[in-house]
């Protein structure tokens, strides 16, 4: 197996993640958090196309630099794999967003408060998935025979999405952590303002937004179990891996506002999703037999199942709600 090198270019690229990453955080800190205020379908779309310009510029650097490297790998394959690992981190983030909304709702967040609440979710991301992803590729490096683990694992998940339903509700006493923090903490169901917590009587009691921060922080974490072997099994390198995770969760807030009103006409989008997972992972056992697929097919064909998974959800769509218009009608 070929393992993937940015060489001498890799502190290049990471200067301009990191000026990227800051920049966000400084625009976002004083300039939208300034007022809470409801994120409108425009402002959505324009932030999403403005996430997805920025990570395809990153990956023509990639591909640039990597061409004037020496040696470079063929087929400017640390582009591809970033890519690749971009696009599964994008499409699982789909699953996020819906998990996200069911938890909004059950809370009856108000919608000026979205913004903030997948702000620090934002944060919480940079932050678990460097951990994550650091971890992982010690325990690649030290013992290679995980990536297989991670190849049998990724397909024991993709059967069990595509013969899966997804969760219509949410269920909190089924939610470790919630239990966990209504055992320890006091909780207020006063109006907060959007804030963590604040003090009654000398005590202090943390809010709704706050509890609502936890879940969708922890099910972040359970969505990286997920997401993060699947880009190993793209690719063993942590600076390509990162870059594509934290690329892809900068656009997440943007898509979810975008999504939010249309998330139920994707329903295929987890088949889609299922059938990718079990592509990789045997894409990643067959190299145990020294049968690899270029990184470039290998892009090529999620872009091809992503591409008619959300066509057929959409088309199917709305074919079900003309017949429920004309149902309705009759």
């Amino acid at each position: 197996m070929t393992h993937s090198e940015v060489s001498s270019s890799e502190p290049l690229l990471f200067l301009v993640f990191g000026i990227v990453i800051i920049v966000f955080l400084i625009v976002d800190l004083g300039f939208f958090q300034k007022k809470a205020h409801k994120i409108t379908v425009r402002s959505a779309a324009l932030q999403s196309i403005f996430w997805v310009v920025i990570s395809l510029l990153f990956a023509v650097m990639i591909y640039y630099f990597d061409n004037a490297e020496e040696g470079a790998r063929s087929h400017h394959e640390n582009a591809y794999e970033f890519l690749s690992a971009y696009l599964m981190e994008k499409a699982l983030s789909v699953d996020n967003i819906f998990v996200f909304i069911l938890i909004l709702g059950y809370f009856k967040v108000d919608e000026i408060y979205y913004h903030k609440i997948l702000f620090y979710g934002i944060i919480g991301a940079i932050v678990f998935r460097a951990i994550f992803i650091g971890i992982g590729g010690a325990l690649v490096h030290e013992f290679h025979w995980i990536l297989y683990l991670f190849g049998l694992l990724l397909i024991i998940t993709g059967f069990k999405m595509l013969f899966t339903d997804k969760e219509t509700t949410f269920e909190p006493e089924k939610n470790f952590v919630y239990r966990l923090l209504k055992k320890y903490l006091r909780f207020t169901s006063q109006d907060s303002g959007g804030k963590l917590f604040f003090k009654i009587d000398n005590k202090i009691y943390f809010t709704t937004t706050f509890l609502v921060i936890a879940l969708i922080e922890t099910t972040d974490i359970v969505f990286a179990l997920d997401s993060i072997p699947a880009c190993f099994a793209i690719s063993q390198n942590e600076f390509i891996i990162y870059t594509s995770n934290i690329f892809a969760v900068l656009g997440l807030r943007a898509m979810f506002f975008l999504l939010i009103g249309v998330i139920n006409r994707f329903k295929y989008l987890q088949h889609g999703i299922s059938l990718i997972l079990i592509f990789i992972g045997a894409k990643m056992l067959l190299e145990w037999f020294d049968i690899e697929i270029p990184v470039n097919i290998s892009l090529l064909i999620i872009l091809v199942v992503l591409a008619i998974s959300i066509v057929v959800s959409w088309v199917i769509s709305a074919r079900d709600k003309r017949k429920n218009n004309s149902g309705i009608g009759a």
